[in-house]
């Protein structure tokens, strides 16, 4: 396994040497490695200098330099593009944080536990400076605050050390150039529902004289910060995995209102196709026998598996949707089976839903959620890889010639059809406003109410349908 500490680095000449020493020489758990991403946010006191001699020198080094100063926030941005271990640390270069206790982040990473890991300096520690009071009243009122908007009941949220696993931590957007990183990253956490611990910290924390860069100006910043990622949901990297799909549809209400619409027609034993995050696999597995979510792509795959590590009605496999061999270790094990966003992106629909059906019991149900309507087809469509919008017909077809007879239909967020004719087909936009979903979310409870009372087709069709 392998480390990426990342270090951003700006005029820290007096004690870059002696930091990234002690940051070479820290214990790691066992059969681990380590890389030093240090990026350089154009140093001008002659630290620069001192960066490229010791990474000359030294092959875990990988040294970067910004061409212009951005910021902390834009130098971790770039730390994290260019990392390639396993798991990545955020350390400054400052000698306030002690790098031999990596161990410790590490542990609820390796356990298996958690996906991210804050180092706290305000849970009880063998040592921690002194500092002024109203710094320190600062870094907790705006925990406090951070707290209240993610509900996360974190006791420092301000803190440098936070670890990861490099596969969802590259997934993240990061837009905050300086200081506002550390609420940016908290906020994310909180939505994409991460497992988070803390683990206590030594802390110590230099004086402005020594050289200490943020003041009170970053604090209100900070705050500015914590509720525009309240307001907007820009959790995913668009061209990273699924994340323009989970951007669109990953909104909490919708997801409700979905489920609300699937549960009644699921049995005690469910195979979910391309379960992704888990976003439906956590609202449908309660009281479920035995709920396997399939997923094929890793970062999504490595998701599930951590965030039902101990659920034990819950088996998480690699499977791919058009590769039936994937398919044959549950041959006739379920009494119903789910297929949301699938089939619009498979080469072969057909095949896909003759292998789904290879793994229903006789008469057993299937659930499948497709985008309605060719003519609704655009931009929006192509950039989440859709290959095509289905007709009633041509899903029951398809049903049919697999196996199937559908049993009921339904038509599902006729409001989302406007939007998408407006975004995709008359603005040629690839991605809705997040201003947009936001709202959308926030007033699913009327449109559901009267989706029904509408007369156009829904965005999506939802068909039940039975193993004859």
């Amino acid at each position: 396994m392998l480390l990426s500490i990342l270090i951003p680095v700006y005029n820290e000449r007096t004690v870059a040497e002696r930091s990234l020493s002690l940051i070479l020489a820290a214990p790691l758990p066992e059969n681990m490695e380590r890389e030093l991403v240090i990026v350089d946010d154009c140093s001008t006191d002659g630290t620069s200098a001192i960066l490229e001699r010791l990474a000359r020198d030294e092959p875990r080094i990988r040294l970067f330099r910004h061409a212009v100063n951005q910021g902390k926030g834009a130098a971790v941005r770039t730390a994290i593009q260019k990392a390639q271990g396993d798991f990545c640390l955020v350390q400054d270069a400052d000698l306030e944080y002690d790098p031999s206790e990596y161990g410790k982040l590490m542990k609820p990473l390796l356990d298996g536990r958690a996906d991210a890991v804050f180092g706290s300096r305000y849970l009880v520690s063998e040592q921690t400076r002194v500092l002024p009071y109203w710094h320190s009243m600062m870094n907790k009122g705006l925990t406090m605050l951070s707290n209240m908007f993610s509900n996360l009941n974190l006791t420092d949220m301000e803190t440098c050390y936070k670890v990861f696993r490099t596969d969802l931590l590259k997934s993240i957007p990061i837009r905050s150039d300086r200081f506002g990183f550390e609420p940016e990253i908290t906020m994310k956490c909180s939505k994409r529902k991460l497992r988070v611990y803390e683990v206590p910290i030594s802390y110590h924390g230099r004086t402005y004289e020594e050289g200490k860069k943020i003041g009170w100006k970053d604090g209100v910043k900070a705050l500015g910060v914590i509720l525009y990622f309240w307001l907007v949901d820009d959790l995913y990297e668009a061209n990273y995995g699924r994340g323009l799909l989970h951007s669109l549809t990953g909104t909490p209400q919708y997801i409700s209102w979905l489920t609300r619409v699937l549960r009644p027609h699921l049995g005690d034993r469910v195979l979910e196709i391309g379960a992704g995050l888990g976003n439906l696999t956590a609202r449908l597995m309660a009281r479920k026998l035995h709920y396997v979510a399939g997923e094929g792509e890793p970062l999504y795959l490595h998701a599930l598996r951590n965030r039902f590590l101990r659920t034990p009605n819950v088996t998480v496999c690699e499977l791919h949707p058009d590769n039936p061999a994937d398919y044959a270790r549950w041959a006739g094990e379920f009494d119903s089976a789910l297929c949301v966003n699938i089939l619009e992106t498979a080469k072969d629909p057909a095949l896909v839903l003759r292998s789904i059906g290879s793994c229903l019991q006789p008469g057993g149900s299937l659930l499948v959620l497709v985008p309605q309507g060719q003519g609704l087809y655009g931009s929006l469509d192509q950039a989440m890889g859709h290959l095509r919008r289905f007709s009633k017909e041509e899903l029951s077809g398809a049903l049919q010639q697999a196996g199937f007879q559908v049993a009921r239909m339904y038509q599902l967020n006729k409001i989302g059809a406007l939007s998408w004719g407006i975004f995709g087909k008359l603005l040629g936009r690839k991605q809705i406003s997040k201003p947009a979903l936001k709202l959308f979310d926030k007033t699913v409870w009327f449109w559901r109410r009267i989706d029904g009372l509408l007369p156009w087709r829904g965005l999506s069709l939802v068909v039940v349908a039975k193993k004859t």
